[in-house]
Order: structure tokens, then C-alpha cells, then sequence
């Protein structure tokens, strides 16, 4: 029995999971929504999506500044790519959690509550690694072009960088840590 939530005129039910204790097992099962498995999906591909948004984001500004620092100065080009490299590193991270998700979600057991985790796991490093590649870019562009004008702030400019590419690291620590998540229940399957 459900108890009744009152808005105006209308009654609402409160859904609660039915949690039963098998007694020849010493597990608790518990009814999982099918939509347990969308909110897992969704975590890997927003981990992949937004941090491969962020490094071509990244990627594309900072390359943008490269090439337009080449024409003048040629010789720096090799040294002024370490904008586009860092960049690119936000998409793996987005890759290894979109993995680890992926690999996680079994059909036999899973309940909400790794479907949640793994959705604010995915966000979390997606996120995290979109503003990581903004961040890269903006400073990759403006960097290289002022160290070509001026040799004494290319380290400052790679330790800026590092700054920003910490942003995405973060967000992937943040990540593993919620996809070693464990539930204590076994699931019963509803619609």
C-alpha cells in the first residue's frame, strides 16, 4: 500500500522499490527499472561525447594559433604543438570511463542506483574535460602566438596549461571513483 500525496484535487502515489529478503539466499533482491540501463548508456556516452567536444574544441583553437604563428616563425612549430597534445588527452579520458561504464552494466543486475552512478560518472568526466579542452584552446591559441614574440612566456604558458588539463583530471578521478560503486541488492525486473 502506497500512501497518497496530496496536490489540490489530484492524489499522487509515492513509488518506492520493493525490497523482499529471499530466505534460501542470503541477498536482497530489489525491483529494477528497465530504465536503470538509459541512465548507464546515457553516463558513457556523455563521458565520451563531451570530453571528445572539448578536445577538438581544444585541438582546433589552439592549432588555429599554431599555424597562424608558423607563417612567421617556422622553426617553432614542433615546440608549439604541446597545446594540440594536451588536448587530445581529454578524449582518452573520456574514452577509459566510457569503457569502464560500458563494461560495467550488466543485464543480470542492475539496479538504479548504478545507473545513477554511472550517469554522474560520465558527466562528471565529460564535463570536466569539455571545460578542460575550452580552457586549453583559448590559452593554447593566445600562448603560442605571444611565445613566438616573445620566448620568456612559453613557460608560463605550459604551466597554464597544465593548470587546465588538471581540470580534466579531476573530473576523471572524480569519475573512477563513482564507477566503483557496488550495489548490495540483486534485481527483480520491472517494466
Amino acid at each position: 500500500h502506497k500512501p497518497p500525496l496530496s496536490f489540490g484535487t489530484k492524489h499522487f502515489f509515492v513509488a518506492r522499490p520493493r525490497i523482499s529478503r529471499n530466505p534460501k539466499m542470503s541477498e536482497t533482491t530489489i525491483d529494477c527499472p528497465s530504465s536503470s540501463f538509459f541512465f548507464g548508456f546515457i553516463g558513457a556516452a556523455s563521458a565520451l561525447v563531451f570530453a571528445n567536444l572539448g578536445a577538438a574544441y581544444g585541438t582546433a583553437k589552439s592549432g588555429v594559433g599554431v599555424a597562424s604563428m608558423g607563417v612567421m616563425r617556422p622553426e617553432l612549430v614542433m615546440r608549439s604543438i604541446i597545446p594540440v597534445v594536451m588536448a587530445g588527452v581529454l578524449g582518452i579520458y573520456g574514452l577509459i570511463i566510457a569503457v569502464i561504464i560500458g563494461s560495467s552494466i550488466k543485464e543480470e543486475a542492475y539496479p538504479l542506483f548504478l545507473g545513477f552512478a554511472h550517469l554522474a560518472s560520465g558527466l562528471s568526466c565529460g564535463l570536466s574535460g569539455l571545460a578542460a579542452g575550452m580552457a586549453i584552446g583559448i590559452v593554447g591559441d593566445a600562448g603560442v602566438r605571444a611565445a613566438a614574440q616573445q620566448p620568456k612566456l612559453f613557460v608560463g604558458m605550459i604551466l597554464i596549461l597544465i593548470f587546465a588539463e588538471a581540470l580534466g583530471l579531476y573530473g576523471l578521478i572524480v569519475a573512477i571513483i563513482l564507477t566503483t560503486k557496488t550495489a548490495k541488492y540483486t534485481c527483480n525486473y520491472t517494466g
